[in-house]
């Protein structure tokens, strides 16, 4: 079997197969053998067909079947033994003949789309800006605030304050202002009024102490929503319609959360053993915390700015765009001649940087390793549980959650494209000049469009 390359242009090129008798007859009388050995013919035991009957009837097909994946197992061979950087599929051209299965020779034309040669222009003479966000006292104190609430404990208080608990007795009152007869009486009611939906609700508890009324609208406060009504006033969901006028709370307690202080136990819990041990420690341990967590929020501006400046300095790529809007649509029975254009262009840029991240990471011989996917999944896993408060996760509860994350598959490649993505910015990062800036918080989110601040809420 004879297989040739030749290029067209820059990015296309036609892969040749001639095949010769010697190279598909020996499997063709394989499967003919087969097909005597285990179908049955009438007239005939299993085994016992003549061949040349067999030949008759099955030889043509397959014929056809052998020399056609034998046709496609050589170029993918050729694809990938020559390296040949392909995008999409061969497209099957034209014969030079039309295929008569009489004939003992065959030849075989595809038409082959070809990733373009790529400058990316990653070296020092490429700058990029780089940002880093001042951590301001202001930060320090309202993650103080957060920390200390989140460890604290719940007390009773003297007023309602911001995110208090409220506890006591809610009666309904008729359209005098007064307890309904027969309506609803709740002896142990609890209402949270920060998380009113309502406001105006929700003011109407601010200072109140305990033994005093507030008159409130319970179906206002949940914009009606029946499981929230059912749950305050101790009813089922079906009987909410009938009670959305207003109920009076006599107030017998009030719970508040006295912020955690600042002792061993709260350090301790926060930080871990013998981290930290006085205010001016756990200030900076505070600060270095919101420092790191930002280098995450710069690397990610770094990557936007990453991306555009080096798109700029490659500038446009050809592509060979009819093999691969041939390739869409053979993929996607959606697509098809009259949407191709426009599917092809929305997909497009996507494609170019593929393209160039390619070339960056065979530029600087990006691998991502075992290492670099289980090292990804506990980064995912640490910062999932610090969300619920666990700051400090023993190594080997880390390992084990890391490892029942990997189990899945689709989540185990996702994590390789993350951790490919990832190395090949800090690549960039590593032999481009850096523009370094520091900026505010606020000057940070204004670097932002509305499009990639959702982009990064997102992620």
């Amino acid at each position: 079997m004879n297989v040739t390359y030749t290029p067209l242009d820059n990015v296309n090129g036609e892969i040749t197969v001639t095949i010769e008798e010697k190279d598909y007859n020996d499997k063709v009388e394989k499967q003919l053998k087969e097909i005597a050995k285990n179908r049955p013919e009438p007239g005939f035991r299993p085994g016992k067909t003549p061949m040349g009957m067999l030949r008759k009837k099955y030889g043509d097909a397959v014929k056809y079947d052998v020399i056609n994946k034998e046709v496609g197992e050589k170029v993918y061979d050729y694809i990938r033994e020559n390296d040949l950087r392909v995008l999409g599929n061969p497209v099957p051209q034209k014969m030079e003949k039309d295929l008569d299965l009489n004939d003992k020779e065959f030849t075989f034309k595809f038409k082959v789309g070809v990733a373009p040669e790529i400058d990316t222009h990653v070296n020092k003479d490429l700058h990029i800006p780089f940002y880093t966000i001042t951590v301001s006292d202001e930060m320090v104190d309202n993650e103080d605030k957060q920390f200390r609430k989140r460890f604290g404990k719940q007390v009773s208080g003297e007023a309602v304050e911001p995110n208090a608990l409220v506890k006591g007795v809610i009666t309904e009152l008729d359209e005098n202002g007064e307890p309904k007869e027969g309506g609803i009486v709740v002896e142990n009611g609890i209402v949270a009024p920060s998380y009113f939906k309502d406001k105006a609700q929700e003011a109407l508890f601010d200072g109140k102490k305990v033994g005093e009324s507030v008159v409130f609208n319970p179906a206002a406060t949940c914009e009606g929503n029946e499981n929230e009504l059912a749950s305050m006033l101790n009813i089922d969901k079906a009987a909410t319609a009938e009670h959305h006028g207003d109920f009076r709370m006599d107030i017998k307690d009030i719970i508040v959360v006295q912020p955690a202080e600042l002792n061993e136990e709260y350090f301790e819990n926060l930080f871990g053993k013998d981290k930290v041990h006085n205010e001016e420690e756990y200030r900076n341990a505070l600060r270095d915390m919101i420092a790191n967590a930002l280098k995450n929020d710069s690397f990610y501006r770094f990557t936007i700015d990453a991306k555009d400046d080096v798109l700029k300095a490659v500038g446009e790529l050809e592509l060979p765009e009819e093999v691969l809007k041939e390739y869409l649509m053979q993929r996607d029975e959606k697509i098809t001649p009259e949407n191709v254009d426009e599917v092809f262009a929305s997909m497009r840029g996507q494609l170019v940087w593929d393209l160039v991240s390619e070339a960056i990471a065979k530029q600087f011989d990006v691998k991502v390793e075992e290492a670099d996917v289980v090292n990804l999944a506990k980064a995912a896993v640490q910062q999932q549980l610090a969300q619920y408060g666990m700051a400090n996760v023993p190594a080997e509860m880390l390992d084990k959650y890391a490892a029942e994350v990997l189990k899945d598959q689709n989540q185990r490649q996702r994590m390789a494209q993350q951790s490919l993505e990832f190395k090949v910015y800090n690549a960039i990062k590593d032999n481009v000049s850096l523009d370094d800036k520091e900026v505010s918080v606020d000057e940070f989110r204004a670097l932002f469009t509305p499009a990639e601040m959702a982009e990064a809420t997102a992620e």
